[in-house]
């Protein structure tokens, strides 16, 4: 439930003159753009603020994954719990430009999500399923009926493989849209009228575009601020840019974007992205389709929209006009002619339901609410407390809950201005998803949202209202293993320990699926005593807790300030990993965290000697300490650790062993400053990376001590990898670095900066951009003994 200072907060940020101002800036025009991409994040935010905020333009942002593939800067969530982080990010970022969002893939368990890094289109694709991305693309533009639409990249070598997919299949499904043999459910077809390529290049520290944009033939141009705000366009992007907290988004810009330049495809030069389309009802009106009385009536209602909009910020003469406008737009529905609707009826829909939103912020609508708990477990319930009020323009104001399947409401008090429901999930009500698949900038979002109707000038008018925090589903019986994954050494003895699991479960009501040979049992509450067999094989072997045969989940809470909070579940294993593992003796290890790994939870588990160093570590004695690991990014994180780079320095020169995870070169990498000797980090990254996870390795220095011992690094080691070897290889060093390995995607040059090593006085520094993190996450074998032999001491 939020707390005061955050509804403070809220209250403060959303003042009742702007939400007017936008309010009616959406009367403006009847034209919907689809601009897409591949990830949350993905969208030009400043050219979409300037098409819905000055033109008034319906803006529909569509993205393929969930971005669980990417990194996160701000705490542990990763894959699936990221994917549902980025997914909130992408809603806020979406509600501060008034956009609607159409989710073309369903998450980490769909065929569409997102695998990591690719640098091919057609590849990602094959991946995806070419025919399911395009179907699912082909019923976005049905659904959505955009009059335009723009991709955010282009499909040609050196962007994203992602990106390139997304523009690819937005291309051959427009067609497909089009096209009546196409069936989608009875969804009708619907024409795209334009195709805009962006005219830009797509280059940054991360892409590389081989080939320039296609020539300009139409720009969107910001020449002008936002009236009410008095901020630019792109301003106003960046301030939906910092809703994407988790990738490090939102900048100050000191010289802010004015203009976007565009490429029509298969067109010609154009004044404007809207020649030729209809982009008011007094456009429409012109339509062959339209008869004369409705023409009539839609010239009307435009003049009455331009004069309310004309009489901003003048309640007063405000809603009259709005008044006039409903009126006659619920009867010019009611009359159109079947070929005029067939297409034009969903923009008066959607005029209408924007007209009644403007009447509300007109006639001063306030509406708050509160939940006592978002969090329903099947079964379970909770009490909301809605208070409202309006100025005397609206009567019969009425207030009704939506609520999806499994989910009931009763009314438990009404007052003037106040209401309280009660909600009830059903037992068998199913566990939510953190994954919709649509968002409504309007609002209506979730399994709960509330309807406010009200009598304005003799027209019933209505609008939705979102909740402050969405309501979710979740699983009544929850575990938690205190580590959930266990290392056994195959040269181990012990087969039979202890596992620590938190727990709602009645003791006898709780089981485990174990794997053939292996045997689990209650010795207490929490404490599970594991058995594993002799002769017990390498491999990865799970431990499912579970409760009438169904799997405990693990909860995760996501609670950050730019984001509401939620709780993302997932089936809860104990993974055991068993393998063939030697550990460095008497290695003591200090390691550096930028919270972007696991790191250092993976080196306790492997049953290394290891101290997480907090700022007066680093200033402290370092002489302690044999290794010191420093994790990915952290240099960009930590300001104590930038400022200890001399003194990091030393203990390397002094007979300390230094090893760098990755990093980018905007993560705090000074090239001569930060490692010992120096090491430029290759950019853009796709020139820098190696995204087939499978790709041969070769040993370039065999006899090396890191890859001898206490563990012989073989081809074994590179089995099995998930998602890329690496990235932001370095692209040059000092000479005295060595570089261990050779490896590189099909038909590109080999890149030997993944692991590099150089003696520095009586000490080491060893730098790798293997995505060594990642694989120790996912139990690769190889990974925990390649760690094992980088963090031995420098002898």
């Amino acid at each position: 439930m939020l707390d005061d200072r955050e509804r403070l907060s809220r209250q403060k940020s959303d003042p009742a003159i702007i939400r007017l101002h936008r309010a009616l800036s959406r009367l403006k025009s009847v034209v919907t753009v689809m601009h897409g991409g591949a990830h949350p994040d993905d969208e030009q935010s400043g050219m979409v603020a300037y098409l819905r905020y000055d033109r008034g333009m319906r803006v529909v942002v569509t993205c393929s994954t969930r971005g669980e593939g990417g990194q996160n800067i701000l705490g542990p969530e990763r894959q699936g719990a990221l994917g549902a982080l980025r997914t909130r990010e992408m809603e806020q970022a979406a509600r501060e430009l008034d956009c609607d969002v159409h989710w073309v893939g369903h998450g980490p368990e769909d065929p569409i999500f997102d695998f990591g890094f690719s640098k091919n289109g057609e590849e990602t694709l094959a991946r995806w399923g070419e025919y399911l991305l395009i179907d699912r693309m082909v019923r976005a533009y049905r659904r959505e009926k955009p009059d335009i639409v723009i991709p955010t990249f282009l499909d040609v070598p050196g962007q994203h493989g992602h990106h390139r997919a997304m523009t690819l299949a937005a291309k051959l499904a427009i067609a497909l849209a089009a096209d009546p043999v196409y069936d989608c459910d009875g969804l009708a077809p619907w024409t795209v009228s334009k195709f805009y390529l962006p005219a830009w290049s797509g280059a940054s520290d991360a892409y590389d575009d081989e080939v320039p944009p296609p020539p300009v033939t139409v720009s969107v141009h910001a020449d002008h601020d936002d009236v009410v705000t008095g901020v630019s366009y792109d301003e106003i992007g960046q301030w939906s840019r910092a809703y994407h907290h988790s990738q490090g988004m939102g900048q100050w810009l000191y010289r802010p974007k004015s203009h976007w330049d565009l490429h029509l495809q298969g067109g010609h030069d154009e004044v404007d992205i809207t020649d030729n389309l209809p982009t008011s009802l007094s456009d429409l009106a012109k339509s062959g389709t339209c008869s004369p009385d409705v023409a009539t009536l839609l010239k009307t209602v435009q003049l009455a929209l331009d004069r309310a909009i004309a009489a901003f910020p003048d309640r007063d003469a405000i809603r009259p006009f709005l008044s006039r406008a409903y009126a006659g737009l619920v009867q010019a529905i009611a009359t159109l002619p079947d070929d005029f609707a067939a297409l034009h009826l969903h923009r008066l829909v959607r005029k209408k339901h924007e007209i009644a939103i403007a009447l509300f912020e007109a006639a001063q609508v306030k509406f708050n609410s509160a939940i006592d708990n978002p969090f329903l477990h099947p079964g379970g319930h909770t009490i909301i407390d809605i208070r409202f009020s309006s100025s005397s323009e609206l009567k019969n104001i009425e207030i009704v809950p939506i609520v999806c399947d499994g989910i009931s409401s009763q009314m438990l008090s009404s007052d003037k201005g106040h209401i309280r429901f009660a909600l009830v999930a059903n037992e068998d009500t199913p566990v939510g998803s953190v994954y919709p698949r649509l968002f409504y900038a309007n609002h209506g979002n979730g399994p709960v949202y509330f309807r406010m109707r009200a009598l304005c000038d003799g027209q019933t008018i209505e609008r939705n209202f979102d909740l402050p925090e969405t309501v979710q589903i979740v699983p009544a019986f929850e575990g938690h293993w205190a580590d959930d994954a266990v290392i056994l050494p195959l040269s181990s003895s012990t087969r039979k320990w202890v596992a620590v699991l938190d727990h709602n479960v009645a003791r006898g009501e709780l089981g485990f699926k174990t794997p053939v040979g292996w045997s689990a049992g209650a010795i207490s509450d929490t404490e599970i005593e594991i058995t594993a067999p002799a002769g017990v094989s390498a491999g990865v072997y799970h431990i499912l807790p579970v409760r009438d045969d169904l799997p405990l989940v693990t909860k995760t809470v996501i609670d950050y300030p730019h984001v509401s909070k939620l709780v993302y579940h997932r089936r809860d294993p104990l993974r055991v990993l068993a393998l063939d593992l030697a550990l460095p003796q008497n290695t003591r290890i200090g390691y550096v965290g930028g919270g972007s790994d696991n790191v250092g939870v993976w080196m306790a588990r492997m049953g290394l000697d290891v101290t997480i160093l907090d700022a007066d570590d680093l200033a402290g004695d370092l002489s302690k300490y044999d290794t010191l690991v420093i994790g990915i990014l952290a240099f960009g994180m930590r300001p104590d650790l930038r400022a200890s780079a001399a003194h990091i320095h030393q203990f390397v020169r002094r007979g300390g062993h230094l090893l760098t995870l990755y990093h980018r070169p905007k993560d705090g990498w000074d090239s001569a400053a930060t490692p010992p000797l120096p090491i430029t980090i290759g950019s853009p990254s796709l020139r820098w990376r190696v995204t087939d996870p499978d790709a041969p390795v070769k040993i370039l220095q065999p006899d090396h001590v890191l890859l001898n011992g206490p563990n012989k690094i073989g081809p074994d080691d590179w089995a099995g990898w998930d998602k890329e070897r690496g990235l932001y290889f370095a692209a040059q060093w000092d000479d005295a670095y060595q570089a261990l390995i050779s490896v590189s995607d099909a038909g590109e040059a080999p890149l030997t900066g993944g692991l590099i090593s150089a003696e520095i006085g009586l000490g080491r520094h060893t730098h790798t951009s293997l995505i060594l993190h990642h694989q120790l996450d996912k139990c690769v074998p190889g990974a925990f003994r390649l760690l094992a032999n980088l963090v031995q001491g420098q002898r």
